[in-house]
């Protein structure tokens, strides 16, 4: 079927809209091999040889905490500037060229470079991350209102693929060295021996940069924002927190967006944790690295489709109470995983994340953006953005405390049980149709008559 059949089946039946996409195929393969399944267990593995027990594992913890707060704290700036400024691609460029050289940086990485391994790490994260912030930012000027949430459901999808792709051949050449023509067998250096994983890290650089050439010619820049005429010449950081106020006022108007955003915040950060210290917890517990990395694969390919299926079962439930079975199912993850001790524990726990993680995801985001004005929603869904930043900084954080207070992983993996319940229990009192009635009330109020 020719890709542009493909692309229409998918909601993106125009160039433009296939080419933004293709940053996800592009950037999720960072996160997969990166911030998930090769670099954590490399990290603890071999830049944290020598550490005490769960040293290592703390500190990457750490680490993505320090990424996650760096760019909450930069974005909505930054943000701003490139809407005064016309230059959401160039700020996308600029971080993803950041984030790129960090992840080559990581193959000069060898046994007992804690330091470096964290600074790098650090660095590559701020950078995808950063350049998220401006990725999203072009969706509302490339997709109509009506295509907006199949635009972006769409990308995420093509993000499992593109991600779960490269994990595969990563997976390959780190399993059978020998296949590829690398160093195999016994009596390696260890240069060698490690050759194969710090190759993985290079070929995520390259399919990086490689498969987000389609967005930056294809997709064009965003016009500069037009401001009023007694805010043309402000200082662009002092307007970027001045319309962070102005936005947070109003939809603090929106009792039932607002309620379902602080849910998110929590709970999502529990999710995130599970995602970033999933592979770093089952290194320790001595689970071998081909076991996790292919859990994490099976991860992507089980999430394609149960992405829509957990759609389709909202559609029959409603997506508030699709959202709780997705944090009851994460509770159950994360007990499971307080007693795992073998491979086939990890697979089934995999298999369990890929069930819930894009459709809860998904959900999140569709729920919140049925409550909100249409007119409004490009300023609001940049505040859903600032919030999904900060979602993913406290559970790192408390999971590092946690291991720092009882010395043990397994108490916290415990820990992140709170996130779910807490956010759980904002979620329940959520009322979707008054909210969704609020909106439409706010959208017919400034029709013209």
């Amino acid at each position: 079927m020719p890709f542009d059949a493909v692309g229409a089946r998918l909601g993106l039946d125009r160039p433009e809209l296939r080419a933004w996409a293709m940053y996800d195929w592009a950037a999720s393969a960072m996160q997969t091999t990166i911030m998930v399944a090769v670099f954590p267990i490399y990290f603890v593995k071999v830049a944290g040889a020598g550490q005490v027990e769960s040293g290592a594992t703390q500190r990457l913890a750490t680490m993505n905490t320090l990424a996650l707060v760096v760019i909450a704290l930069l974005s909505p700036v930054l943000g701003a500037i490139s809407d005064y400024r016309g230059t959401k691609k160039r700020f996308l460029a600029a971080f993803m060229l950041i984030g790129v050289l960090a992840v080559l940086g990581m193959f000069f990485v060898g046994r007992g470079d804690l330091d470096l391994a964290s600074a790098l790490l650090v660095v590559s994260l701020i950078g995808v991350a950063g350049s998220f912030v401006f990725y999203e930012a072009l969706l509302p000027h490339i997709a109509r209102p009506d295509e907006i949430d199949r635009v972006s459901t769409a990308g995420y999808a093509l993000g499992y693929v593109g991600g779960g792709i490269l994990l595969a051949f990563n997976l390959a050449w780190i399993q059978r060295p020998d296949w590829f023509g690398l160093p195999s067998g016994a009596g390696l250096t260890p240069s060698q021996a490690t050759l194969p994983v710090r190759l993985a890290f290079v070929s995520v650089a390259i399919w990086w940069v490689i498969f987000s050439l389609p967005l930056f010619r294809r997709v064009r820049e965003p016009a500069p924002r037009l401001e009023t005429d007694e805010r043309r010449g402000e200082n662009p950081i002092r307007m970027a927190f001045v319309r962070l106020g102005e936005t947070f006022r109003e939809l603090r108007s929106y009792r039932q967006a607002f309620l379902m955003l602080l849910a998110f915040l929590i709970y999502n950060d529990g999710i995130q944790t599970i995602i970033k210290m999933a592979t770093a917890y089952g290194t320790e517990l001595d689970i071998g690295q081909n076991a996790l990395i292919g859990a994490i694969l099976l991860v992507q390919f089980v999430g394609i489709p149960c992405s829509f299926l957990f759609g389709m079962l909202a559609g029959r439930i409603g997506a508030k109470r699709a959202l709780f079975l997705g944090l009851l199912t994460y509770t159950a993850i994360s007990v499971l995983g307080y007693f795992m001790k073998t491979a086939a524990h990890f697979y089934v726990l995999a298999a369990l994340v890929g069930t819930v993680q894009g459709g809860t995801q998904a959900l999140s985001r569709s729920l919140f953006a049925s409550m909100i004005p249409q007119h409004k929603s490009g300023e609001f869904f940049g505040f859903f953005s600032v919030f999904e930043k900060f979602a993913g900084i406290f559970g790192p954080l408390i999971f590092a405390g946690t291991i720092a207070a009882t010395g043990s992983s397994r108490n916290a993996i415990l820990s992140v049980i709170l996130f779910f319940a807490v956010g759980g229990l904002l979620l329940w009192p959520l009322d979707v149709h008054e909210g969704q009635r609020a909106a439409r009330a706010a959208d017919q109020a400034v029709r013209p008559a």
